[in-house]
């Protein structure tokens, strides 16, 4: 039985949770059909964006130094994540390809929602077990990757991204003035490639070659392999469709959060091919307080390429003055850049902004703008 102590934890935890109640939404919708089948993006991106404007802003913040004993609560959220998940894709793959009264329309619609769902919440659930130290956490994070198809995610984030953010040397981080529909299919390219050559030169640096089979590649291929697998097992080519469909749609999440993540933000070029440390005025902000439940402090991201070690309920809060502010969460900016005209001009601003606070000194931007390392060496 539980203790009042550990209730009053856990209702600290419990607004978490939230996340874990589109599961039962979408069998919900897959059993009713119709327009039901939307009801997941509904509820991820516009139920959350009116909970944001009802709940505002969280400007608090937890004591960083609090150890892993004290958040229980917080951490099994996103060990429960990855077998529900995987139970709900699978089980919806053969539920969906034998139910007669679902057109092949309602059908894609279904599992467009089931994309958004693993994209928003199993995409940002592997982000926070992949930065673990426990290699059953940093499994679980694969499981939930391979789920997607974009197993690389892993490699591409820990030694490319948080490494080079800010710099033209990351693929993920976005130019300024470039448009979403730009950045997406070079992002897809360019996080792959840079995600392969980043493991291959740590292979290299061991004195062993990339075919080497402790090259987590061959894992991430052998653990989507088994996921189209099982898909064509349970639902036979429609399965691999749609499994493959939901997965398309959830990496397409994902991007549209990197992309607005670092929108236009770089860090200052100091010569002989050195960048300035990350600090946390080089991430966008959001306090926003819905979204931050939903996606588990994703928001508070000026902190967590500052201290990436932190696990998410410690992730710290800045204000205006320590790192730039987005001015909605990001369920409505996401919604924003796919309008690139609406996104240059509510985020353009901000960011010469953000120039003129940051670095005045700085008169020529335009070498920061482009795709690729334009820095002399």
């Amino acid at each position: 039985m539980l203790t009042s102590r550990q209730i009053a934890k856990f209702s600290r935890a419990l607004p978490f949770w939230l996340s874990l109640l589109l599961i039962p939404l979408i069998w919900y919708s897959a059993i009713q059909g119709g327009w039901w089948v939307i009801t997941a993006p509904l509820a991820t991106w516009y139920l959350f964006s009116a909970l944001d404007a009802i709940t505002g802003l969280n400007l608090d913040n937890a004591d960083p130094d609090i150890d892993d004993a004290h958040l229980f609560w917080y951490r099994l959220v996103t060990l429960v994540w990855p077998p529900l998940q995987f139970v709900t894709l699978f089980g919806l793959i053969g539920y969906a390809t034998g139910a007669e009264h679902l057109s092949l329309l309602e059908k894609i619609g279904l599992f467009f929602g089931v994309g958004v769902v693993t994209g928003t919440i199993g995409i940002n659930y592997s982000h926070e077990l992949m930065h673990q130290k426990d290699r059953r956490e940093r499994w679980l994070g694969d499981l939930l990757l391979s789920m997607v198809l974009y197993s690389h995610f892993r490699s591409e984030h820990l030694l490319v991204h948080h490494r080079h953010v800010g710099t033209p040397r990351d693929p993920v981080t976005a130019r300024y003035n470039e448009g979403f529909h730009r950045y997406y299919p070079r992002v897809l390219v360019g996080s792959l490639r840079s995600a392969f050559k980043a493991e291959r030169a740590m292979l290299a640096r061991k004195g062993q070659s990339w075919r080497n089979l402790s090259n987590p590649f061959f894992r991430y291929w052998a653990l989507q392999a088994a996921m189209l697998l099982l898909a064509l097992i349970i639902g036979g080519w429609s399965g691999v469709f749609l499994f493959i469909w939901q997965a398309s749609v959830a990496i397409w999440q994902l991007e549209l959060v990197n992309y607005v993540e670092h929108y236009g933000l770089t860090r200052k070029y100091l010569g002989d091919g050195k960048y300035e440390h990350v600090m946390p005025h080089h991430s966008w902000n959001a306090a926003h307080r819905a979204s931050n439940w939903l996606l588990i402090n994703l928001q508070r991201h000026s902190d967590h390429h500052y201290r990436p070690d932190r696990r998410f309920p410690l992730l710290q809060n800045y204000d205006d003055a320590q790192a730039p502010q987005l001015p909605f969460g990001y369920p409505i900016m996401t919604m924003a850049a796919m309008v690139p005209p609406l996104w240059r001009k509510v985020m353009n601003p901000r960011v010469r902004k953000w120039r003129g606070t940051y670095y005045p000194e700085i008169t020529d931007w335009a070498p920061y703008n482009k795709a690729s390392n334009p820095m002399p060496k």
